[in-house]
């Protein structure tokens, strides 16, 4: 456990098979952590990217939570990413209540790590 009270998780690489089948479970939590895995340690920044954004809209609070901030990791570590389809993707989040500040987070990463500037005025 750490000073602030929180138990952090390490999240391993995970391979294309085990992320299809974490990703196929069904449950909430395995397929959060397997999202962020991806866009932490996997092989391809797109596979990850397409993840995230079929994720975005999961019953699941925590999974579309991940997936929101699997797309900012993916930016700040490939520095790459389909702009045309995740900045709007983010922005349609920006509004619930339960997943607007992971959003917003992975926009302000896209903006610092990839110069897409997403507010207006900035």
């Amino acid at each position: 456990m750490s000073e602030d009270g929180m138990v952090y998780e390490e999240l391993a690489p995970i391979s294309q098979s085990a992320a299809e089948a974490a990703l196929a479970s069904g449950d909430g939590p395995t397929i959060g952590r397997a999202l962020l895995r991806l866009a932490l340690h996997g092989p391809d920044w797109r596979v990850a990217e397409q993840q995230a954004l079929r994720h975005l809209t999961h019953p699941d609070v925590w999974v579309r939570r991940n997936a929101a901030t699997s797309l900012g990791h993916v930016a700040r570590l490939s520095r790459e990413i389909d702009v045309d389809s995740v900045v709007p993707a983010l922005k349609a989040l920006l509004s619930d209540p339960e997943v607007g500040g992971f959003a917003e987070d992975a926009l302000d990463d896209i903006e610092v790590f990839m110069g897409v500037r997403w507010k207006n005025g900035r």
